[in-house]
């Protein structure tokens, strides 16, 4: 039998480039009050979330991510001619068929450039930097536009008290691309299929097929709600703490490295109190910069990360070259942790 040859890819990834996009609509906790018995104390005290950005109509999917792509490549030096592959994480893009990759890819002028979306919650930008990482390495693409992309806005039922609050709309993107050393570390990654009933969209799509209403959630109207996001939160959150904080320690045993060695921590921004619980179980030095990108922005689930990033970066907490541990966590349960370099 012939031999089939070896790829040929760069020795290592890094990220080159981020890129993000807010939605130019800021919604204050008081607007969230309107439909749901609390206040702007309890939302802050409970999730840290001030303000949040929402998505306009001409805001879509699409659009986000093309503005936050085109940050991203820009940042990275290149062309979007040069992009050979485009990953994007999201849950809200409502077309189950073609991709919405497929859109973003041509919009950005790139040469047919492989798309492909992913499901992956709140750990979607871990997975897609992991699958870029092995594209680039293995030679099936010398650059990879990694995107996440929510808006979950659309997903939001604000009559539910648990959950109104806390989601946001936007887009973040990231472009890998070739090193000559590591730079981006082994992931961290896996799933709690078990646990998958804390986090879930309400009713399934092909519940409206059926014609009955009775089989469909009401508001307090009586109005059929749209499908939705809902969690039990108590045990999302002791998850979230005690667990995730052994997969960040994974991570960095993985890379190598130790909390002393880090200068930036960037975790999914599900909630601060989640955050600081992290920090204080993985005894993070005083030094380490530690993302709370939620508090102007909400819960972004996939966008979370790579908007995160590129706010530290901008605003100059975060540099170019610095250490990070980044780690997502999300309905599935999923999760996905790694260490990177930053662009």
């Amino acid at each position: 039998m012939p031999k089939i040859k070896p790829s040929k890819g760069a020795p290592y990834a890094r990220i080159l480039g981020v890129g993000g996009y807010r939605p130019t609509r800021v919604v204050p906790n008081e607007v969230i009050l309107e439909k749901i018995d609390s206040s702007d104390e309890w939302i802050r005290s409970r999730s840290g979330i001030e303000t949040r950005h929402w998505a306009s109509p001409e805001e879509t999917v699409a659009a986000m991510s093309v503005e936050a792509a085109g940050k991203a490549i820009a940042d990275a030096g290149i062309d979007a001619a040069q992009i050979g592959a485009v990953v994007v994480s999201t849950v809200s893009h409502f077309s189950q068929t073609p991709a919405i990759a497929t859109e973003i890819a041509d919009r950005l002028g790139t040469q047919k450039a492989a798309a492909f979306d992913i499901s992956a919650g709140c750990a979607g930008f871990g997975y897609g930097l992991t699958l870029a990482k092995g594209m680039v390495v293995e030679g099936s693409a010398e650059h990879v536009l990694v995107i996440g992309v929510e808006r979950l806005s659309d997903l939001t039922d604000l009559e539910d008290r648990a959950t109104a609050f806390l989601f946001g709309d936007g887009a973040g993107a990231v472009v890998v691309g070739p090193s000559a050393e590591p730079a981006i570390g082994p992931t961290v990654w896996g799933s709690e299929g078990d646990k998958s009933e804390t986090i879930k969209q309400t009713v399934p799509w092909d519940r409206f097929r059926v014609g009955d209403a009775s089989q469909l959630p009401l508001d307090s109207e009586g109005n059929v709600k749209f499908p939705a996001i809902t969690q039990e939160g108590q045990a999302v959150f002791r998850w979230a703490v005690f667990e995730m904080a052994k997969v960040a320690q994974q991570a960095l045993d993985a890379a190598g490295i130790s909390p002393d060695d880090l200068d930036v921590f960037i975790p999914h921004q599900a909630n601060v109190r989640i955050i600081d619980s992290m920090v204080k179980t993985l005894k993070l030095p005083e030094h380490v910069t530690v993302a709370r990108d939620i508090r102007t922005t909400g819960n972004t689930s996939a966008a979370s990360i790579p908007l995160a990033m590129e706010r530290l970066l901008a605003t100059g907490e975060a540099k170019s070259g610095d250490t990070a541990l980044v780690i997502g966590f999300g309905a599935g349960l999923v999760y996905a942790a790694t260490v990177v370099t930053l662009p």
